[in-house]
């Protein structure tokens, strides 16, 4: 179970860790403008929150052999098939909501910090 664990985490954090660098190229070359670069990243990082959530919605009915985790998994790691579907969907489950809420604190993060500077500048 813990290897199972290990590759949604490297398959979703992978995939997160894209899109964080892509958010800091953007809000670094927004940086003309503090408050619409902060509101850029918040909003982004909201958008990837709702994309996580609705990849969490239907990670129980995701065909296992078409996901990453079954592919990054060795061979003698992978679960018997007759409950491969049900542990990796709900390891998924598990990986992409936890994801999803740290995106959304981050998110926040950017919002709330989009409101301060527009208060203060």
């Amino acid at each position: 179970m813990e290897a199972i664990e290990n590759a949604a985490f490297i398959s979703v954090g992978r995939a997160c860790g894209f899109v964080g660098l892509a958010v800091f190229c953007i809000v670094f070359g927004l940086m003309y403008d503090p408050v619409f670069a902060a509101r850029a990243g918040g909003l982004i990082t909201l958008g990837l929150a709702a994309i996580l959530s609705g990849y969490a919605h239907f990670a129980r009915t995701r065909y296992y052999k078409r996901t990453e985790v079954w592919t990054i998994l060795k061979k003698e790691e992978r679960p018997p098939e007759n409950i491969a579907q049900r542990m990796i969907g709900e390891v998924l489950l598990v990986t992409y909501i936890k994801f999803a809420r740290q995106t959304a604190l981050v998110s926040l993060t950017f919002l709330a910090a989009s409101l301060v500077l527009q208060f203060t500048l």
